[in-house]
């Protein structure tokens, strides 16, 4: 074996080489032969390794495929299950593309009365399944405001979370206002229990979690008999990584199709500009989020999951190069900034 296959095999930068079980989804190069500036993205992992706030937990970088670079912090390391919050909903639009793929669910312009039984007909039976993954259901929902009837902590109080959800009064019309709030994916989720007449998390490892090799995962589940579509899934850094790398090969995972394309572009399509209330997007799709970015005097298209703390799966197909953030960061301003921040010097040292 040549010293220069041999560096390829065991490259992960600023850690150990780890046992091929948890290294062989993708084949590894050095940043530099993915036109990575190396030397430079060792320096600026190093650095964040100072950081006093100790709550960085995971990066991981796909280019062409390949695994390039892999950093962990503050204890945690490959195999690190990780809860990455929010992220979680853009893995439950997923979940719902493959419903509909697979005839469970017909269609995102389904009433969601169809597949919620007892639903109440105060003006929820309008909400279509697109107002869900669109986060314009119209419920009297807002995570922010602690008053609000739909708010994800009363949730959290409740002993039976859909009776609880049905309880959630109406607001505005469906279909009108952007409101980001959790109950949405949660109805979303399920649905897709109801649809495929199994838990949520069964049902995401039968048909997406198994065929991305995701062997080991916890997803909270609430009262009575649900799971939290909105969020509490822990995941690896890389387990992350599989899933974007899935979106950026539209749907398509080691030669499989997985979910289909059609639906992949539409979670990552503008179909709702959001920039007016979130300064890290202008557009959210079906769960997914799309910002332009402008590094180096290039505009660089980039689409992405986001959780709290600043747990991110960022997609760059103009670069052919995925990265997944794992953080615990939670309910802290600078969590999504550092998060922002780590995107853009990535993309400053990555050429096209």
């Amino acid at each position: 074996m040549t010293f220069r296959l041999l560096a390829n095999l065991l490259f992960v930068l600023a850690i150990p080489a780890l046992p091929v079980h948890v290294t062989d989804r993708w084949p590894r190069a050095r940043p530099d032969q993915e036109k990575i500036d190396g030397k430079a993205l060792e320096v600026f992992f190093t650095s964040l390794r100072t950081e006093p706030q100790r709550d960085l937990k995971g990066i991981v970088i796909l280019r062409h495929g390949s695994l390039v670079a892999e950093s962990y912090f503050n204890g945690d390391d490959a195999n690190s299950l990780h809860d990455i919050r929010s992220a979680t909903k853009s893995i439950t639009a997923t979940l719902m593309g493959i419903a509909i793929d697979r005839g469970m669910v017909k269609s995102v312009d389904d009433s969601i009365a169809t597949y919620l039984p007892n639903l109440p007909r105060d003006g929820k039976e309008n909400i279509k399944i697109r107002d869900l993954l669109n986060m314009r259901s119209g419920l009297d929902a807002n995570d922010d405001d602690p008053a609000s009837p739909g708010n994800e902590t009363r949730l959290d109080a409740s002993t039976d979370w859909m009776k609880s959800v049905y309880e959630v009064p109406m607001k505005a019309p469906p279909g009108k206002q952007y409101i980001y709030v959790s109950i949405n994916a949660f109805l979303a989720g399920a649905i897709i229990e109801n649809a495929s007449q199994i838990e949520l998390d069964k049902f995401a490892f039968q048909n997406l979690f198994s065929p991305l090799g995701i062997a080991r995962y916890k997803w909270r589940h609430v009262p009575i008999d649900r799971t939290t579509g909105q969020g509490n899934l822990e995941i690896t850094t890389r387990d992350e990584a599989a899933l974007g790398q899935l979106f950026l090969e539209k749907g398509q995972y080691d030669h499989r199709k997985i979910v289909s394309s059609g639906w992949v572009e539409q979670c990552l399509a503008n179909q709702v500009p959001i920039s007016a209330v979130d300064p890290y997007a202008d557009f959210y799709g079906y769960m997914w989020y799309t910002k332009t970015e402008t590094v180096g005097g290039r505009s660089i298209l980039v689409h992405f999951a986001s959780g709290n703390g600043g747990n991110k799966i960022y997609l760059v197909p103009s670069l052919n190069l995925v990265m997944a953030i794992t953080s615990s960061a939670y309910n802290q301003h600078y969590g999504q900034q550092r998060s922002h921040d780590i995107l853009l010097k990535v993309l400053s040292l990555a050429q096209p």
